[in-house]
């Protein structure tokens, strides 16, 4: 029996062309936008090494005790030679970037355009701004020697799924992941060992990826302990695996 070949329509069999022009454009444009927010990355971000970057929640307020413990982390950061990234708003982005203003490194806040929550804080020494979530996310990643994951809500929780994924599969350089707020995240590790551990969803030394801590004193310790471990794997080293 023949296999019927299924027609699947372009752009060019459009039979408005105004129509097909117009989409056409409107690919072009988004096209230059998602590279020049790649170049002004680059730009502004290629030099500053070493990094880390420190996720969490938007939502957290200045009382709240993670806001000063994200402060007092992004200080020892800062004073220990690390620019310290967030993502530029408020809450623990926030805390972030404030506790690194007054320390000896930069200070970097990557900013994202939202119809709500996000609105960009005051203590940013480089401020950029993306219209698209995956070149923020890519400008993260490229640009970071660890991450810093303090409780957050479901953007915290995909921004450490992605960076656990990207070293898992090898798609990028393998850092340190500080998991911070031992009773917080401690559920969610449980329930990847008791489900999906063996289920076979994930592997026997996944979860190895991620360090649980509280302390800023220990947190900066690990991550100096793991490139003095990871001599292949220091903070300058080249971005050959990035193949995002």
């Amino acid at each position: 029996m023949t296999k019927r070949r299924k027609v699947i329509p372009s752009l060019r069999m459009l039979a408005d062309h105004e129509r097909a022009t117009a989409k056409k454009a409107r690919a072009s444009w988004q096209m230059f936008t998602i590279m020049a927010e790649f170049i002004e990355a680059a730009e502004y971000l290629s030099e500053i090494r070493p990094a880390v970057s420190i996720y969490g929640s938007a939502r957290i307020k200045p009382k709240s005790p993670y806001y000063k413990l994200t402060m007092s982390i992004a200080r020892k950061f800062s004073d220990a030679g690390f620019a310290v990234i967030s993502g530029g708003g408020p809450g623990i982005m926030e805390a972030a970037n404030k506790g690194a203003h007054g320390g000896a490194s930069p200070t970097v806040g990557l900013n994202i355009e939202l119809p709500h929550e996000q609105k960009g804080n005051q203590y940013q020494d480089i401020s950029l701004r993306f219209r698209h979530f995956f070149t923020r996310k890519v400008t993260f990643v490229k640009n970071s020697d660890a991450f810093i994951i303090m409780p957050g809500g479901f953007g915290t929780l995909d921004e450490l799924s992605e960076v656990m994924t990207l070293i898992q599969t090898q798609k990028s350089r393998h850092v340190p992941i500080i998991l911070v707020g031992c009773e917080f995240w401690q559920g969610l590790l449980d329930w990847c060992r008791s489900t999906m551990l063996p289920m076979g969803l994930i592997g026997p030394h996944d979860l190895d990826l991620v360090t649980v801590l509280d302390d800023p004193d220990a947190i900066l310790r690990a991550v100096f302990d793991f490139y003095d471990d990871h001599t292949e794997a220091e903070p300058q080293a080249s971005d050959k695996m990035f193949y995002l």
